[in-house]
């Protein structure tokens, strides 16, 4: 009996023996693996830190090419406007040129720029935007406008005519203006090229087409109850004091800017949309950057749907990307909560998109 329990107790010692080393062979293996993570964690601490410097860096390249290039055309519209119409709209243009330049490098800047100064950028380009087309109707005599009949013979078939209502009042019906021509009054001949736009006009068909609108500034402003059609690839697009009226614009190079429009339908392909002080719109857009909101209410958003022979070719001129659309991703500039959406947009249901315009 005692040699068996010798036995017993000699395998057991023997058993805790053998675990032992097994122990003692695990400890290295843990500690291996604990120095492998704290250089990995070293690793990721180390590209972290390249990574920010690297963006900081950037950061810091745009603020001061952005200032300097923001600069230099502050000083060009600051100049003095001593010079024939001709080459006055020659340098408006440069500028022009160079503001679009200007926006194109902040749009490939955005990946890194922090929300701060990107809205900072934004804001400076429209100020630019904005003295330029004060410098252009400062320096360039307005256009004056008058309507035509093509067909000199016909019945004036083409003019606003009234139609009754009930109570005697009176309302006219639109003017397409397929069929009639707008033309700059004598001694203004110098300042075509320069103006581009309608303003002042109630309830009529306004149409540009490409060969009047390609590459240039627009701009739209006090028009009420009215149809646009924008046949072409603008520069820019401005478009302020409308309400209850359709504007159709073919691919904006750069940017559109709405302000202080209401009951209002939009679709344009662009850049970069800006919409201030705005009520109860819709926009069919197409947008290669961001679309931006501030001072609205009611403005709602669906992927753009119009279209019109040449369009494609358009879109080529305009050198905007065919397949990039975020017309979504809209900033509210008045909602900074990031746990809820912006009470002030939304997107249009499907259900009540607009695919047909006649």
């Amino acid at each position: 009996m005692d040699q068996l329990v010798a036995i017993e107790v000699g395998e057991t010692c023997q058993g805790n023996g053998d675990a032992e080393p097994d122990r003692m062979a695990r400890i290295p293996e843990r500690l291996q693996k604990r120095d492998q993570e704290r250089q990995e964690e070293l690793e990721r601490r180390k590209e972290a830190k390249e990574s920010k410097q690297v963006t900081e860096e950037k950061s810091d390249f745009f603020t001061s090419t952005f200032s300097k290039e923001k600069a230099d055309i502050e000083e060009l519209l600051a100049g003095g406007g001593e010079a024939e119409s001709g080459s006055l709209a020659g340098r408006l243009e440069d500028i022009s040129a160079r503001i679009q330049q200007l926006q194109k490098f902040l749009n490939d800047s955005m990946v890194f720029l922090p929300q701060y100064e990107l809205r900072q950028a934004q804001s400076a380009l429209q100020k630019l935007q904005s003295g330029l087309a004060e410098k252009r109707g400062e320096l360039l005599p307005k256009k004056k406008f008058a309507f035509r009949s093509r067909n000199v013979g016909a019945n004036n078939t083409n003019k606003e005519t009234p139609e009754p209502r009930k109570g005697g009042e009176q309302v006219s019906r639109p003017i397409d203006l397929t069929d009639a021509s707008v033309t700059a009054s004598p001694g203004n001949s110098n300042d075509v090229s320069a103006q581009c736009g309608f303003s002042n006009v109630v309830s009529q068909v306004l149409i540009k087409r490409a060969d009047e609108i390609n590459q240039r500034d627009v701009l739209l402003t006090h028009l009420s109850s009215c149809t646009v059609k924008l046949f072409g690839a603008p520069s820019t697009l401005h478009i302020k004091h409308v309400r209850d009226s359709t504007i159709l614009c073919g691919p904006v190079s750069s940017s559109v800017f709405i302000d202080h429009c209401s009951g209002c339908t939009f679709a344009f392909p662009c850049q970069q949309l800006r919409t201030h002080n705005t009520t109860d719109s819709r926009a069919y857009l197409h947008v290669t950057s961001r679309a931006i909101v501030e001072d609205c209410s009611g403005v709602r958003f669906a992927p753009f749907t119009w279209s019109y022979p040449g369009l494609e070719e358009d879109f080529q001129v305009s050198g905007l990307d065919r397949e990039r659309n975020n017309w979504t991703q809209v900033d509210d500039f008045n909602w900074l909560a990031s746990d809820a959406p912006s009470p002030n947009w939304s997107v249009i249901p499907e259900e009540e998109r607009k695919t047909t315009w006649v």
